[in-house]
């Protein structure tokens, strides 16, 4: 297997220790989609969980991608809606190691680096001890489909890297 040691951004010229291979949003699209001063009223926002307009209910999980070649992953922190159902059933079992039937959910992140990406849709799989959601990709030809289904390779991370430098939102 090969490690991901340091590279040479093309971005900014100077020499990075490690490869970021972990990128988040703290909030659905929509949050953004919104005036400032409407968030506060229109969303009840923490690190996991999200209700937009008391009928908009979304939930922080992680699209895991291989890197070809090595046991590592590139990670995206995104947000997926969920029925109302299924919330308040996740919401009921949060604490609990019992684990739950994966959920469907429509991705509620516009990641870079992709076309569209708002709407994909999910299954949601919940995981044990506080791991945050594993979110599974429905196959299509999607470029974020394909790359969830096929990895990627360590040039494409660096990509990424070279594409978010200065604009991570880790």
């Amino acid at each position: 297997m090969t490690t991901i040691g340091g590279y040479t951004c093309s971005c900014c010229g100077k020499y990075h220790e490690e490869l970021p291979t972990s990128y988040g949003n703290p909030a659905p699209v929509y949050y953004y989609e919104a005036e400032p001063e409407e968030r506060e009223v229109r969303f009840e926002l923490d690190d996991d969980l999200c209700v937009m307009d008391n009928e908009h209910f979304f939930i922080h999980g992680c699209i895991e991608i291989p890197i070809i070649g090595t046991s590592e992953h590139l990670i995206w922190g995104v947000w997926v809606s969920l029925s109302e159902a299924n919330f308040d059933e996740l919401k009921e079992h949060w604490h609990e190691q019992e684990l739950l039937e994966p959920m469907f959910g429509w991705l509620s992140t516009d990641l870079p680096c992709y076309p569209d990406t708002v709407n994909l849709k999910t299954n949601v799989h919940l995981r044990r001890d506080g791991i945050r959601p594993f979110i599974e990709l429905e196959p299509t030809d999607h470029p974020l489909a394909v790359e969830f289904r096929n990895g990627v390779t360590i040039e494409r991370v660096q990509e990424v890297a070279e594409k978010l430098c200065g604009n991570n939102n880790n």
